[in-house]
């Protein structure tokens, strides 16, 4: 049995191409939402946020043999417990992450290390600004910039009702709020910055099927400046980028052996 941290469109396809190499596999994921796509997908899934202690028990009591973490890059603390309930286990550890975009230097486009100096830069730049990094660090964003002189604070999030409270908990007005879910083309990214009258965005690296350069161009072409956080620093050992190299990895681990003995 191997486990895959999923949540993602990438991790689903991965989970897939696991499943048809013949390995029995469960998917792990936080939302009702992704748990309905996996299923859909006809992947077994369990939800349900799990620390590094819980992921051990689930380890050992479902006998996995390895952890395959497909989550996103920017969850941190899902890849951390990840690591450390592998390692407590005594399996291995297989990190999927997907490429990081390459973005040609642009006088509007600045890079930034985390969500604090992001939220600094553009407390210093003011005007309408569109948050688009969901509704976990929403709190760094609205404690420097509402209330700010000539600065409106716009945010993009799935349509969930526990980001909406979390809005109305920060004091987030509900006209400045964008539920919904993406992808978004660049089409209705600029018609978004439009609307709203955005002249800067924010937004994360999450790399090419996260969306980043739909957003990015779409804004550069408006002459809109962009905020660009960086991806977490993990320290995962061995990293693959694409499916062929995690199938390959768990090939070298001859675990269908010994699903076969």
């Amino acid at each position: 049995m191997i486990l895959v941290l999923a949540g993602t469109s990438d991790a689903r396809e991965l989970a897939l191409r696991i499943q048809a190499a013949g390995y029995p596999l469960l998917c792990t994921v936080v939302t009702e939402s992704a748990a309905s796509s996996l299923e859909e997908a006809g992947l077994p899934v369990q939800t349900g946020r799990l620390n590094a202690e819980q992921l051990r028990g689930l380890i050992a009591e479902r006998g996995f043999r390895a952890v395959v973490d497909a989550s996103h890059p920017f969850a941190e603390e899902a890849s951390r417990n990840a690591m450390a309930a592998a390692e407590a286990a005594g399996v291995p550890y297989l990190r999927y992450e997907r490429e990081r975009g390459q973005y040609a230097a642009h006088p509007k486009l600045h890079f930034v290390d985390d969500y604090e100096q992001a939220a600094e830069l553009a407390a210093e730049k003011r005007g309408t600004i569109l948050l688009t990094t969901g509704s976990k660090t929403l709190q760094i964003f609205t404690e420097k910039l509402l209330g700010l002189p000539d600065t409106t604070l716009v945010a993009r999030m799935l349509p969930r009702k526990d980001n909406m409270e979390k809005c109305e908990a920060l004091g987030l007005p509900q006209k400045h709020i964008i539920a919904m879910q993406g992808p978004f083309g660049k089409e209705l990214n600029q018609a978004m910055y439009k609307h709203y009258g955005v002249t800067t965005i924010i937004t994360k690296e999450s790399g090419q099927v996260g969306a980043v350069e739909e957003k990015l161009s779409a804004a550069l072409e408006l002459d809109i400046d962009t905020i660009v956080i960086g991806r977490p620093q993990l320290e995962y050992g061995v990293t693959h980028s694409d499916f062929e190299g995690v199938t390959a990895e768990l090939a070298g681990l001859q675990l269908l052996q010994e699903v076969r003995d």
